[in-house]
């Protein structure tokens, strides 16, 4: 395969000698198809490089292989990251932007207006790892900010590697309670105060003294928990290193806390990465020890900070207090449940736009808000318009309620009826193909889909102890498993127990972050890996067994969990005239 152009290689890419077919042709205009030490009554020493002026290592037209554009050997910038040290063999991309390209398509971004691929956040490799070099731990990323004054460049595949963790061992000379180098025994009980140290002048510790004075530092702190370490290192498996890693992190929090004798705080632990320390497996070992201060605020109350901290005062006290009644709920009257933060995040990402809006437009306070600018702020599309409708209910009537506005102006507000989606059926040639998908973890989660129909979540809740003797238990019902599935969830079994043979993890489905812990993977595992999203293989097996059982709305209800109106949704589809025309396939069963 000839070597891919670079921005600057006007030249074609020169034949082989025709004679020796190992070096390339000296000049392809004029044409001379050997090389100089195959030309007839040589060999005959090359020219200097018209370049660089090199003696040595001619390519070919006039140029050395360090200054030829389409040399193997030539130098370049990546076409993604910039980064500079790649070859030609390699399409001119690093190794990062290699696995990048694959993962996210391209267009161009939003920060730095380059064509390349661009990740969920609407920017491009460079600008995202330029947000992470400048992120302060415990914040968010903050991309336009960190590409506001220009970027980083780096060389290729040598950044963004996690220090290596140095080897724990006192200094040269220094005794340690147990002999030397030993920490001693860990301490019976571990006195604790209520107080704490207020500090006078916030100074941040020089980085370097604070690891060099972890190397020695032993605690009663780090005794204390050592045995907690070890605990854990064997339930979840750790490697030498993560250990190495927890033990220094809480060296590191010994010395940076400014009351020894007080709880750490979970916030404290957030700035350990500057200091090349770990923040989730220290805090599982500070809770396990009764050690830690949750003081981290959640996602969804960074997410209201981020959308409000621009609003007036009054306006952002009003829609703070909207936010604890609908995460919290209410037990005083009016009474009220306690939302999904999900829920949440929808209704703040509907409204906020408005509300904005109104603070632009002068107002302090929404009880200033009319009924008139309510339906004014409303979208046009039907969706949207409807997810900003439900948001203003919600907002206006707990805000009436606690007699913060004098009144509703949502009320009365007529709902937008939305059209119902039609589920369709997939390409059957795609879900074996996925089916069959290298990835064991991929082939299982599409087989359980396809096969049973379950859910994302259901399919990342799964433990081992729910599938015994062939036999898949779910919600209540007893499902046996059909050959193809138990043999993907065979290999699964066998990659899982190579991979991780330590991990205690009782979920079935696990990956790198999860298996040393006993948490669920997230829902997009493994499907953003798929390329294929779970709910349209469900949506696929769902219509399959509706055309197979001429439209029973009870074995489709039984069989599949589904309220009446979800059976509706799919019996609808039976019909359809757009599914029913000549030359529609139907669904059909999957037999791989």
């Amino acid at each position: 395969m000839s070597p891919a152009a670079g921005k600057d290689a006007p030249l074609r890419v020169p034949p082989n000698c025709s004679r020796c077919q190992v070096g390339r042709a000296a000049w392809t205009k004029p044409r001379v198809d050997f090389c100089y030490d195959c030309l007839p009554g040589g060999p005959f020493a090359p020219p200097p490089c018209s370049a660089c002026a090199s003696m040595k290592n001619y390519f070919s037209q006039g140029l050395c292989e360090r200054c030829h554009p389409r040399s193997p050997e030539r130098l370049g910038s990546c076409k993604g990251c910039l980064a500079w040290g790649v070859y030609p063999q390699r399409n001119w991309m690093c190794s990062s932007c290699r696995w990048w390209q694959t993962h996210y398509p391209k267009g161009v971004c939003d920060y730095c207006g380059r064509e390349s691929w661009i990740a969920e956040q609407g920017a491009c490799r460079l600008c995202l790892e330029q947000a992470r070099i400048l992120q302060e731990p415990g914040r968010s990323l903050d991309i336009a900010g960190a590409n506001k004054y220009g970027q980083q460049l780096f060389f290729a595949n040598m950044v963004f590697q996690r220090p290596r963790t140095p080897r724990l061992k006192s200094a040269n000379g220094w005794k340690t309670p147990g002999g030397w180098g030993r920490p001693g025994p860990p301490p019976k009980k571990l006195t604790l105060t209520e107080w704490v140290q207020p500090v006078l002048i916030d100074v941040p510790p020089d980085p370097e003294m604070l690891r060099q004075k972890a190397f020695i530092e032993n605690s009663e702190l780090t005794r204390y928990c050592a045995a907690i370490v070890g605990e854990h290192a064997e339930k979840f498996g750790w490697s030498t290193r993560q250990r190495n890693d927890v033990i220094r992190s809480l060296r590191l929090l010994q010395t940076l806390r400014d009351s020894p004798t007080a709880k750490i705080r979970a916030s404290d632990v957030l700035q350990l990465p500057r200091y090349a320390g770990n923040i989730v497996s220290t805090i599982d070992v500070l809770a396990a020890a009764d050690l830690l201060i949750e003081d981290r605020p959640r996602p969804i109350e960074v997410y209201f900070a981020n959308k409000t901290n621009a609003l007036p005062p009054v306006m952002r006290e009003q829609l703070d207090i909207w936010r604890s009644v609908m995460l919290d709920g209410a037990t005083t009257a009016p009474r009220q449940r306690s939302r999904d933060p999900l829920t949440v995040r929808n209704h703040i990402r509907a409204i906020a736009p408005a509300v904005t809006a109104w603070a632009e437009a002068g107002h302090q306070s929404l009880a200033e808000i009319t009924a008139a600018q309510v339906r004014a702020a409303l979208p046009g599309t039907p969706v949207q318009r409807a997810l900003v409708e439900r948001g203003m209910r919600s907002l206006f009537k707990t805000l009436k309620a606690r007699k913060l506005v004098f009144a509703n102006p949502a009320r009365g507000l007529k709902s937008t009826k939305l059209n119902g989606t039609i589920p369709l059926p997939l390409n059957t040639e795609l879900i074996r193909e996925k089916l069959n998908s290298p990835h064991p973890a991929v082939a299982l989660a599409v087989a359980l889909v396809a096969f049973y129909a379950l859910t994302a979540k259901q399919v990342s809740e799964l433990l081992l102890t729910d599938i015994v003797d062939g036999r898949l238990s779910l919600d209540g019902r007893s499902i046996p498993l059909a050959a193809p599935v138990r043999e993907r969830l065979a290999r699964w079994l066998d990659y899982r127990q190579t991979k991780w043979p330590n991990s205690q993890n009782p979920h079935l489905l696990i990956h790198q972050r999860s298996a040393p812990r006993l948490m669920a993977a997230n829902r997009t595992y493994p499907w953003q890996q798929a390329g294929i999203r779970p709910q349209k293989i469900r949506e696929d097996r769902i219509l399959a067994e509706v055309h197979a059982t001429g439209g029973d709305a009870r074995r489709i209800s039984d069989l599949f969990g589904l309220s009446i109106e979800g059976t509706n949704r799919y019996l609808g589809a039976l019909e359809h005239p757009d599914l029913t025309s000549p030359g529609t396939p139907h669904p059909r069963p999957l037999t791989p």
